[in-house]
């Protein structure tokens, strides 16, 4: 089990999400960063699927009941371990009644959370991800609160006694890189004005304090203007996670891992989805910027992902066979 000591701003079970449910009106929902969960799930020998912990901002304390494996990845929020030092984008093994310890990070949004055999919570139209929105999944369907436990599903014990060991996190999230966005221009974009294309592009835009989960709300210096001829209303149709959607006051939204399955407002364009987990990382008030892609260089973006993936499970599993082979394994420290 894990006491959840402090739950933080916001911590709730997250997996990859609910696979063709969209369709009966039921969003897909999972971690907003997908790329930082399934890397921490890889680093405890999970199913890249597994349920992990999303925390949002840091501020979180938990306490283990028994000894595990453990990985963080996503933002550092200079966690540790009954005061020793533990770092994102690596793994460590836990003792009981160990505490881990997460600190408001410097940069990024969110951080997950990664135990050997996954957050054991029961399984709701495919997911164990939590709708924050609809109230189902996940913990009892809601974040995480003071005074929780939640159960850990089955490792085997070669797996909890596995050594420390880091990863190449995919971009350092204080780059100001990580905020730059890949999209493809939308169904829409058309309608827009010559002038509204040169802001889109151009601008840097801000994300709002009224955004979740859902969507981030944007803010710019000059709202994005529909053409005076195309200006009629959208009869509601499908959207998914990365559409960029413009509603009349010309600040464009972002929808997120929670966003609602059909909409109305015209789609300026859509993050590309090798890019979506950027816009997990992006701090409320903080800026991004949209950079024009192509189809083939958004197949190219998803073609390298999947890479950095399969260099992760061979570096995992490279170590572990060096692990296994070795009868003394030294201590692998890292300067904080």
């Amino acid at each position: 089990m894990i006491d959840i000591l402090r739950a933080g701003l916001l911590t709730s079970v997250q997996d990859l999400g609910r696979p063709r449910q969209r369709e009966f009106g039921v969003a897909s929902g999972g971690a907003v960063d997908s790329l930082a969960c399934a890397v921490a799930n890889r680093l405890v020998g999970n199913e890249p699927n597994a349920a992990t912990l999303e925390i949002t901002m840091g501020a979180c304390v938990l306490r283990f009941s028994c000894a595990t494996l453990v990985a963080l990845a996503g933002a550092d929020c200079h966690a540790d371990l009954d005061g020793a030092p533990v770092w994102s984008w690596w793994r460590f093994p836990v003792a009981r009644g160990q505490t881990l310890t997460l600190r408001p990070a410097r940069f990024g949004m969110r951080t997950y959370v990664a135990v050997a055999g996954g957050i054991d919570v029961p399984e709701t139209l495919g997911s164990r991800s939590t709708d924050l929105t609809a109230g189902f999944g996940g913990f009892e369907g809601r974040a995480l609160r003071d005074g929780d436990r939640i159960a850990i599903g089955h490792a085997s014990a070669a797996t909890r006694k596995l050594a420390p060991m880091g990863v190449r996190p995919p971009v350092w999230l204080s780059d100001p890189l990580a905020h730059r966005v890949r999209v493809l221009p939308g169904p829409e974009y058309d309608d827009f004005s010559a002038l509204a294309h040169k802001h889109f592009w151009e601008n840097a835009w801000r994300v709002t304090p009224n955004s979740n989960r859902m969507g981030y709300r944007l803010s710019g210096p000059e709202p994005l203007a529909r053409k005076k001829n195309r200006t009629h209303d959208l009869l509601s149709h499908g959207v998914v996670p990365g559409v960029i959607q413009v509603p009349p006051s010309g600040q464009p939204i972002v929808l997120l891992a929670d966003a609602q399955t059909t909409g109305g407002y015209p789609k300026i364009g859509t993050v590309i989805s090798a890019d979506l987990w950027r816009l997990g990382q992006v701090r409320l008030g903080s800026t991004l910027y949209f950079s024009e892609c192509s189809a083939a260089e958004a197949r190219e973006a998803l073609r390298e992902q999947l890479r950095y993936l399969a260099q992760i499970d061979r570096a995992i599993a490279w170590h572990d066979r060096g692990i296994l082979n070795t009868p003394r394994v030294p201590a692998i420290t890292r300067e904080r």
